[in-house]
């Protein structure tokens, strides 16, 4: 692709990351509970969600996906309820400086998978794709090289500003040195959590 088109569109979709929403708010709950190193598999699921919706825009599939409505219901409800409890072990867990939560094995797994479930259960990701996409590049001219060269633009700028988030969130985190505080927080964070998980279920 032409250099002017791909900065165009890195742009636009930087802005749109960038933008607050329930990515965003799920991203510096998890960082705020477990640190920043603990978001990855989150944020790695999250750009798979987002680049498989580009991958329906960019293949045409807009409408299969809007067929199998039901399919991408049950991802979203699904993964809503994992976001609720993500919260709910927030809410529960005990006071305790801030500190490294030990690791549960499959863990990264489940995260990813939840990451991947929220962006799916998105439709809004394919309608921005099909909304900037022609604007760039007409899609039934695209080439495998524009599609990869766009995916690894959108994989960058989406796990470099989560990322971003997280390490922000994190640093806030090791501010708070009480357990008092710590158990404060870590409601605070739950309860944004359980938003998140309400936002994404109701849209």
């Amino acid at each position: 692709m032409e250099p002017a088109a791909l900065i165009l569109f890195a742009g636009i979709y930087a802005v749109a990351v960038i933008s607050p929403g329930p990515g965003v708010a799920a991203v510096v709950a998890r960082s705020l509970a477990t640190g920043a190193r603990r978001s990855w598999p989150f944020v790695i699921g999250m750009v798979a969600g987002d680049l498989a919706w580009f991958g329906f825009v960019a293949a045409g599939l807009a409408v299969v996906a809007q067929t199998f409505h039901v399919v991408f219901a049950v991802i979203k409800y699904a993964g809503a309820a994992y976001l609720l409890y993500l919260a709910w072990k927030l809410w529960t867990a005990p006071a305790a400086a801030a500190a490294e939560m030990p690791y549960v094995r499959g863990e990264g797994v489940r995260l990813a998978a939840a990451g991947l479930a929220m962006t799916l259960g998105n439709p809004k990701t394919m309608v921005f794709f099909l909304a900037i996409l022609p604007q760039v590049v007409a899609l039934e001219r695209i080439t495998p090289l524009a599609i990869a060269e766009l995916c690894a633009i959108m994989a960058v700028i989406l796990s470099s500003c989560m990322m971003g988030y997280a390490l922000l969130a994190d640093r806030a985190r090791r501010f708070v040195a009480s357990p008092r505080a710590m158990q404060r927080l870590n409601r605070a964070t739950g309860g944004l959590m359980a938003g998140v998980a309400v936002t994404v279920a109701t849209r």
